[in-house]
């Protein structure tokens, strides 16, 4: 069947190509991994042991590594993961050998607004449903090792209100006193469950365990997720999941997994997740898909891992950061980085028409809701107003010192004129552009892209970070403010103000990591702002610290570690045809 995204929808694409999908032996043979580094999940899945394959390769040459970023998004997203399957495409039409590393999609956006982030059109990842759905389990092993700690603590708690000091020793138990008050950790599922945000938990009788206030965040916002993320082998992961604060004493002292004694076996529900994910594209070249945080309120990158083992076993390795560059590639930058010890050759900033003419004042886009004619019409004047958020991204990019390719990822409705008009934009701010038609065409609509990403690899770029490590908590989170989000200055609250001093105060702590937790729909902190903001200030209300993942955490606004299900979510058009079990309606 020939395929046709003017006419089928993204599953229905996915479907077709799975007819002639690559078996999984044959796409490892490919990519040049040895029998016993393969662990097949399946006809079409598997794993790849990375200790093997790293080990063999330690003394190979790194491919040229690339991120893949993009604008202020709308809600409806302007296809990074899509831009990303579509430049593996087209390096291969240009006779090179990539590999892609991407997030595994969350039930969370899959079943409510955003669908699944398998890419779109005849750029995809496939085989669709596993990707959707499950995949090899990495997900739920996350959500089980970070709900066994809560496990731990409240039955922990509940113990130690009902036994005196040696019932507990009989159980090899010392008294650690935890203080109810100051629990940092929650329960996670794999949904958009605002209902769950705030709960309270232990009700019953002294044997339902302890009563408290608790609360739900979506997996991909878990500590754990973060440490799958950022881990550089098993040995790591142990390590730092030791090291994860669960909560505080009354004296006001940590207390860690490592002292629950459940360290232990939460790393156990990690070690076959460890191993990346490989799957293909829709033309067949292959993917690593591993981890999956968030870029809002977490990391925003797939594993560190799939990107040590992409580049020693392709020429061109291509990785994807959530949402826009203020905050997906700003923690490539400056956090992935710098934990893996790599460097980009060349950073792609996805743009759409669409996107940048609803930032230059454009009426709302929803999900659900037809587009206005604003944007299936030519509007120079609005393109370019709007163009102001996507110079503000460029020089994001240029700050770390790697050359920037504009990706202008092509909608039927755009003109040409109002191509040329970003282009010209984007040559003018120092950035490299192209027009990208993988949706349409795949590989052979992303030639120009793939050809503008190989020039840029082959410039010299002079990478840097933004801060050293040492420079104190509440003067870093400032310069994000100031150098990537437009920020005149920050506020905190009381309770903020106060944990950023007491982090400070603490030399080793203040070292961690700043992972900043804001809307990915605008460059404030306000979802509602669009365009280059001016002259605001980024008010954190809150700051979490995840030792074990190595970051500090500061909440930016109304940001929230749980989504909400929309009134039109994607699952009420999720199906199962009962005779051949196939899914359909995944996008």
């Amino acid at each position: 069947m020939k395929l046709d995204a003017t006419t089928m929808k993204d599953w229905q694409i996915a479907e077709a190509a799975e007819k002639q999908m690559k078996p999984i032996r044959r796409l490892a043979d490919e990519l040049g991994l040895k029998e016993d580094e393969l662990l097949p999940m399946g006809v079409h899945l598997g794993k790849v042991d990375y200790m093997k394959v790293l080990d063999r390769l330690k003394n190979a040459p790194d491919a040229k590594y690339i991120d893949v970023t993009a604008i202020t998004p709308t809600p409806l997203g302007e296809g990074k993961t899509t831009t990303t399957i579509g430049l593996l495409e087209g390096l291969n039409k240009l006779g090179k050998r990539p590999i892609g590393a991407i997030r595994q999609p969350s039930s969370g956006p899959t079943f409510n607004i955003k669908g699944s982030a398998a890419g779109g059109g005849l750029a995809q990842c496939i085989p669709l449903t596993p990707l959707s759905i499950r995949l090899t389990g990495d997900i739920d092993s996350v959500a089980n090792a970070h709900n066994l700690a809560m496990v731990a603590l409240t039955s922990r708690m509940q113990h130690e209100r009902n036994y005196d000091d040696a019932r507990l020793a009989k159980s090899n138990l010392k008294r650690l006193d935890i203080d109810p008050c100051r629990v940092q950790m929650e329960w996670v599922m794999d949904f958009c469950a605002q209902s769950l945000r705030n709960i309270t938990i232990g009700k019953g009788g002294k044997m339902d365990g302890y009563e408290m206030e608790s609360g739900f965040i979506i997996t991909a916002s878990s500590e754990v997720m973060a440490i799958l993320s950022v881990a550089k082998d098993l040995k790591d992961l142990r390590q730092r999941m030791s090291k994860i604060v669960v909560a505080y004493d009354k004296k006001g002292n940590e207390v860690t997994t490592a002292d629950l004694g459940v360290d232990g076996a939460m790393t156990a529900w990690m070690v076959e997740a460890i191993n990346p994910n490989l799957l293909q594209t829709i033309e067949g070249q292959p993917v690593f898909v591993h981890a999956g945080p968030f870029a809002n309120i977490a990391t925003g990158q797939s594993s560190i891992i799939a990107d040590r083992v992409g580049i020693k076993l392709g020429d061109y390795h291509v990785t994807e950061s959530g949402f826009g560059a203020d905050i997906g590639f700003e923690k490539f930058w400056n956090l992935k980085c710098r934990m893996s010890g790599l460097t980009p050759n060349a950073v792609v900033i996805v743009a759409t028409i669409r996107a940048l003419k609803m930032h230059g004042g454009g009426p709302a886009v929803k999900p659900g809701i037809p587009l206005a004619e604003e944007y299936t019409r030519e509007n120079l004047k609005l393109l370019e107003k709007g163009c102001e958020n996507l110079i503000a991204h460029i020089k994001t990019v240029k700050k770390s010192g790697v050359h920037p390719i504009v990706c202008i990822n092509s909608f039927r409705t755009d003109t040409k004129a109002e191509t040329e008009l970003v282009r010209k934009i984007a040559d003018q701010n120092g950035a490299s552009a192209a027009v990208s038609e993988h949706w349409l065409k795949g590989g052979e609509g992303a030639i120009e892209l793939a050809e503008a990403v190989i020039a840029a690899c082959n410039e010299k770029s002079r990478f840097r970070f933004l801060y050293e490590p040492d420079m104190p908590l509440r003067k870093r989170i400032e310069l994000i403010a100031k150098e990537v989000y437009g920020a005149r200055g920050v506020t905190y609250t009381d309770d903020a103000l106060k944990k950023a001093k007491a982090l400070e105060a603490d030399p080793q702590t203040n070292r961690l990591g700043t992972c900043m937790a804001k809307t990915q729909l605008s460059l404030s902190h306000d979802p509602d702002i669009k365009g280059r903001p001016r002259n605001w200030e980024l008010p954190i209300r809150d700051i979490m610290v995840y030792k074990g993942a190595g970051f500090i955490v500061p909440l930016a606004g109304a940001i929230k570690l749980m989504p909400g299900t929309g009134s039109n979510p994607a699952f009420r058009h999720i199906d199962v045809d009962v005779n051949t079990g196939k899914v359909h309606g995944l996008s």
